[in-house]
């Protein structure tokens, strides 16, 4: 199973480190990842895998939340399954 996270919000050092380091916490694997920067804005999508996480998926979107709340940063979880079917309408 994957889930598709993004991220957009003003530039700042260490959004990657803080957001890859709560991925690791809740054993959720990054298996793909784009970012960009347009000017002073930082945007990024990552595909990861959440079959082997140590928390629900729920908890996992929480903790995100949390990091982006902190770093002004709206930070997003779908479930594979959600944006599939949100693409195929």
């Amino acid at each position: 199973m994957k889930a598709v996270v993004t991220v957009i919000g003003k530039d700042n050092v260490g959004i990657i480190a803080e957001i890859s380091t709560e991925c690791a916490k809740h054993g959720v694997n990054i298996v793909d990842i784009t970012q960009s920067v347009l000017r002073d804005y930082f945007a990024m999508i990552m595909l990861v895998e959440i079959e082997n996480m140590n928390a629900t998926l729920k908890d996992f979107q929480l903790a995100l939340d949390t990091v982006g709340k902190k770093k002004g940063l709206d930070i997003r979880v779908m479930h594979e399954d959600i944006f599939n079917s949100m693409h195929r309408i």
